[in-house]
């Protein structure tokens, strides 16, 4: 579903992601890990297009991007989760849920609200759908900018660092939606900290170091016997946290 090529990234003088190539299957479930600084954020800003590269190729089910109409295209069938929940503060849930579907997709008010409803309620926060962002907890927002995501039937779903933003309480929440997702089948890729949920859900582990894929690797592989020593030193001081 997904092909990435050679991406090469520079921000001015640093070169964020060197020569990266990773192919991700439909309904796959990818998790990426590394230190902070890695390139793991820039990877999937690349995919979704927020960032622009500088050389390689991204191409997502048969679609590279030539112009501003593939771009366009591409984003449509990829749902992003940022670790701040980026919600519009002024507007209610659901009408956060179904501004882009009845914008770029021009679907009529009363079909983006039932889909809304009923996606609020796959993420178990139905009952919240009227009021704003600010009178939920943190949790609670970031399950509403998942439903808001798949209100675009996304192909793909990325997600950066969606928990690290929030009380360590509200953490098993978001993370229990993901896995629902995953077992729903939903083509995955996850930047995040959270091992526990990397052994349960990921297929494959990607490890990424300094803007480049170190090792690429299932989970029981990956934690068990990782292969690379920037790996076991990576897993080494997540374990004395």
């Amino acid at each position: 579903m997904l092909t990435i090529t050679g991406l090469n990234k520079w921000f001015g003088e640093y070169h964020a992601l060197r020569d990266v190539d990773l192919s991700v299957a439909s309904g796959e479930r990818i998790v990426v890990c590394g230190p902070s600084g890695s390139g793991k954020s820039t990877l999937i800003r690349c995919i979704n297009r927020i960032e622009q590269f500088e050389q390689g190729s991204i191409v997502l089910d048969g679609v590279t991007e030539k112009g501003a109409r593939q771009t366009e295209s591409i984003r449509r069938q990829v749902g992003m989760v940022f670790q701040h929940f980026n919600l519009f503060p002024h507007m209610s849930v659901l009408d956060n849920c179904t501004l882009a579907p009845m914008r770029s997709l021009k679907q009529p008010r009363a079909q983006a609200e039932s889909y809304a409803r009923e996606l609020l309620d796959r993420v178990r926060i139905a009952d919240q759908a009227d009021k704003l962002p600010g009178q939920l907890s943190g949790g609670q927002q970031q399950r509403v900018a998942i439903a808001r995501a798949l209100c675009m039937k996304p192909r793909l779903m990325l997600f950066d660092e969606p928990t690290s933003a929030l009380d360590p309480e509200m953490v098993q929440e978001v993370l229990d939606t993901m896995v629902g997702l995953a077992e729903d089948g939903m083509t995955m890729i996850c930047v995040t900290h959270e091992m526990g949920f990397a052994r349960q859900v990921a297929d494959r582990v990607v490890f990424m170091d300094r803007g480049q894929i170190l090792e690429v690797a299932p989970p029981a592989a990956f934690f068990d016997h990782p292969e690379h020593e920037r790996s076991r030193e990576f897993l080494g001081k997540l374990l004395h946290h």
